[in-house]
């Protein structure tokens, strides 16, 4: 099992979903929180999240975003402009630097900040959805496709913190691969 040192940029927590119906129609208004920790429970997801505890979601509960490939996007829609619109645009729960998020895909792997450790089942990719180009910038949906993130379910409960982690998996990772998109829709058997 290799380890690899990460860091967590950015948490989110919401009851409800804001991107639902028709983009044109704007975002829901609804509490979103960005705690500088998160509760993660085995077979439910991130407590008082709108996927925690809901069937259709419990293996693909949490999402996770490599802050590279956020950058990368806005960077290839904005003509390499390097201010970046904020990661809560994106919904994703878990923003992490230094991580290939893909190679995670069908893996067990574990993020332990200090002293509490998370086990997650990494599922299927996390896809951006057409309301990228409505909240955040036209063209970031299409930018984002191939690294819109990654879906995991938790296996052993813990507390996520902001800061440095480190991450355990058996798969071999590259930091440098972070931003590159990956073009397999389907996921990992």
């Amino acid at each position: 099992m290799a380890t690899y040192p990460i860091e967590i940029v950015q948490l989110l927590v919401s009851p409800a979903h804001a991107y639902f119906g028709r983009a044109r129609d704007g975002a829901a208004d609804v509490e979103t929180l960005l705690p500088e920790s998160a509760d993660c429970v085995a077979g439910k997801g991130v407590r008082g999240d709108r996927f925690f505890n809901v069937r259709a979601h419990t293996e693909a509960a949490v999402t996770f975003l490599a802050a590279e490939a956020w950058q990368a996007a806005w960077q290839h829609v904005h003509g390499g402009e390097n201010a970046v619109a904020p990661f809560e645009l994106a919904r994703r729960n878990v923003v992490v630097r230094g991580v290939e998020l893909d190679k995670l895909r069908g893996e067990d792997f574990t993020i332990s900040c200090g002293e509490s450790t998370v086990r997650f089942h990494g599922g299927r990719p996390a896809h951006p959805c057409s309301w990228m180009d409505t909240m955040v910038a036209p063209g970031m949906r299409k930018a984002l496709i191939g690294r819109g993130g990654l879906r995991a379910g938790v296996v052993v409960s813990g507390t996520l913190r902001l800061g440095p982690a480190l991450l355990r998996c058996d798969a071999q990772l590259d930091a440098a691969r972070a931003a590159e998109p990956v073009m397999r829709a389907q996921p990992l058997p």
